[in-house]
């Protein structure tokens, strides 16, 4: 329920898609608390974290998302008026 709230732009059921793939690749392991109601926790495995070194080298190049942003402000621009006749 803590992911559901923390991420708000996705529904539970694509939520769960993806943390069911997570675990089938080993980066995440589900414990099932058999209660009432049930719950289930997600922990990063060892192999998830051996990922630590390029999420940061991808949120330090974050920096740059707003030149990509502008790269395809320019590109739309180009080849919107190479298609017009004047």
């Amino acid at each position: 329920m803590e992911l559901e709230r923390r991420i708000s732009t996705i529904t539970p059921k694509v939520l769960t898609q993806r943390l069911r793939q997570l675990e089938r690749d080993g980066l995440v392991a589900r414990t099932y608390h058999p209660e009432v109601p049930p719950r289930v926790e997600y922990e990063i495995t060892d192999l998830g974290r051996s990922l630590v070194p390029l999420f940061v080298t991808l949120a330090e190049w974050s920096v740059n998302l707003d030149k990509v942003e502008q790269a395809r402000r320019d590109y739309d621009t180009k080849h919107q008026t190479r298609g017009r006749r004047p």
